[in-house]
Parts: structure tokens; sequence; C-alpha cells
């Protein structure tokens, strides 16, 4: 089959591979149908992340159909469609059972797919901890709704459901590229007084002001004076959700807060953030860090399902599995208004 490999830095070549086989009776083998580009495909490109292992097919963003499944799988079938999860979990540690499956003590636990073990943009893909990976897209959902399901909505979901946002809430949401707009679409679930989003981009403005013309739209030179005049009495916005993944974003993010606010940051960073501890005390804030948790997913789906979430204008480009290496290119370039690339690992079809 054809896979896209993690050769060395800087270097993914689209390479022929062996069929994955079931290794462990509570894997699934899934046939990918679509699947997408992430920024953290970049980040192993370009060596930072130190966990990558070269020789691997990279992607963890994608849905399929499932093949064969292993004796100890129950909740899916052949023939299935489903969503992928970006986290594989055993389910079972201290760690699962308390809902934070990205810490998942198993060897494959946390983001395994397309970093550690081979990943989906490939023609097939073997998931561990099918029951927990998997989940099965309802028959009125397409694959391009559910495509960021196990990934950057799973990341927006559980970046709003941590927020602890409240109704009379100003949330400010830095960076409007994939995630930042899954993550808008979750804020807006819960129905803060203002919904802010902090964006240097041009064209990714345009996109949110089109689509979501209730969002207020700033840029970052802008932003400290859109929060005060927004946000709390003292200024500030109630919640700052850091998305952009930039040492400016970081401090803008600290920096547009109200006192006692919660700053959630959802941004995977290339290189350590320092936290100026001096210049931000007294304003007695509440960081919460680190990767999803991405056990929301059948919840997701319903929402997909009952027309409350709709993540399918992201999609502004797709390719072809042979044409990756463009889309690549592109998706690097973030030219020509990209927002989200999906690659068809089924049919030769260009959009």
């Amino acid at each position: 089959m054809k896979a896209y490999t993690y050769i060395d830095k800087g270097y993914f070549a689209l390479l022929e591979k062996p069929e994955p086989r079931i290794l462990d009776p509570k894997d699934a083998i899934v046939k990918v149908t679509l699947a997408s580009i992430c920024t953290s495909d970049l980040h192993i490109k370009h060596g930072s992340v130190p966990r990558a292992v070269p020789g691997i097919t990279v992607g963890h963003e994608m849905v399929g159909i499932v093949t064969e499944v292993g004796e100890q799988v129950h909740s899916v079938k052949p023939g299935d469609r489903v969503t992928v999860n970006v986290e594989t979990y055993c389910g079972e540690c201290w760690f699962c059972k308390h809902g934070y499956v990205n810490n998942c003590q198993s060897p494959d636990g946390g983001w395994a797919l397309g970093c550690r073990i081979d990943g989906g943009q490939a023609e097939y893909v073997r998931v561990p901890y099918a029951d927990q990976g998997l989940n099965r897209i309802p028959d009125s959902v397409t694959d391009e709704q559910a495509l960021f399901v196990g990934d950057i909505l799973a990341t927006g979901f559980w970046a709003a459901r941590i927020s602890e946002i409240k109704e009379e809430d100003t949330v400010l949401i830095i960076g409007a590229g994939p995630t930042g707009i899954c993550t808008l679409l979750c804020v807006m679930l819960k129905h803060p007084k203002h919904i802010i989003v902090c964006e240097k981009s041009e064209e990714r403005r345009a996109f949110v002001k089109e689509h979501y013309p209730d969002v207020i739209v700033t840029t970052p030179e802008e932003c400290m004076g859109c929060t005060g005049a927004y946000g709390a009495p003292l200024g500030g916005a109630d919640v700052v959700i850091e998305v952009a993944g930039y040492e400016e974003s970081f401090q803008l993010a600290w920096q547009s807060a109200r006192p006692n606010a919660i700053v959630t940051v959802v941004a995977l960073y290339d290189r350590p953030q320092i936290l100026p501890l001096p210049d931000m005390y007294g304003k007695n804030l509440t960081f919460k860090t680190g990767g999803v948790d991405g056990c929301d997913c059948a919840e997701i789906l319903s929402l997909i399902e009952q027309g409350l979430i709709d993540t399918t204008p992201l999609i502004t480009h797709r390719y072809s599995l042979e044409e990756i290496e463009e889309a690549y290119r592109v998706f690097e370039s973030r030219t020509e208004g990209v927002i989200k690339i999906a690659v068809d690992c089924l049919r030769p079809v260009v959009i």
C-alpha cells in the first residue's frame, strides 16, 4: 500500500509498505477513506517532536471503513464507517478511568498514531484499543463532516469544556487556524456573552467574518483594546484560549486576561515559552495546559448529526494520496486561503 512516511528531519516520502495486520486482539484495521494534514505533522517534519519515530507513517486525523477486528473488539465490526481518535488509550489505567486519556499508561497511550506507530496518511491503518479509539459515524453524517472529530474538533471541544465558560463571559480565542475555528464552534455551544477571535492573517479574519458574523474579530495589535472594550470592568477577557502557538500569542494570552481569569493553552509550541511571573503577579490567573483528552468523540458526532457543529467549510483544498507531496507544499506555504487540506485515500480526485 502507499503510505506517507517520516524518513528524517525535513524529509517525508510516499512509500510502498505492507498493509498493516492485527497485532493484538484489541486492534482493528481501517481502510482510510479521507485523511487530513495537521500542523503537528509539520512539527514532526521540522524535527520538533523528539518522540516521533523515523520510518513511521504520518497522519493522525482520518476517517475510514473497518475491514478487520481483533477478537476482543466489540464496539465496531467490519463494514462500519468510523472516526479514528488521535489518541490511543487502554480505558483501564487510573488516568483513563478519570478521563485523562492523553496520559494513558499503555506503551501505545496518548498521541501514538502517526508519531510513534504508523498513522493514517495511507491506504490502511492499524488502530490499537479499537473499542476506545474508533467511533461509528451515523449514516446521515458524511466523511467530510466527521473528518476532524478525532483530533482538532476533539481538541476544541476539550478546550471549551475545561475553560469553565459561563453565559456572562467574554471569551477570547487567539488563533483562527483549523483548531482555532473548531474551538470557536465548541465555545459557541456554551453561549457566552461575547466571543472575540484574534488572528493576524487577513484571509483567516475574513473567513471568520464570513461564516460567523456574530463573532468579534480583531488583530494582535488591537486585541488588548478589544478585550478592554468587551471584557470585565477591570479590562480583559474572562476566558482566554490560546490556539496559535507562537511566543507572541502566548504572551498576549495572559496579557489579555482579566484578573482571576482562566487561560487555557491548547497550542503545541516548537520551543519553550517563558512565564513572566513577576509581570503577571497579582493577576491571579489560572492556567490550564496540555494535550487534548480526546474521549468526547461520540458526543461530538451526535452534535454533528443534530446540525449543531459543521466543520466542512474548513476543507478548502482536496488532493489524492498520490498528490500528497503537493498537498504538503501548499499547506506549508499557507497561501491561496488554505485553512485545511483533505487527502482522499480512495479516489484520485482533486477539487
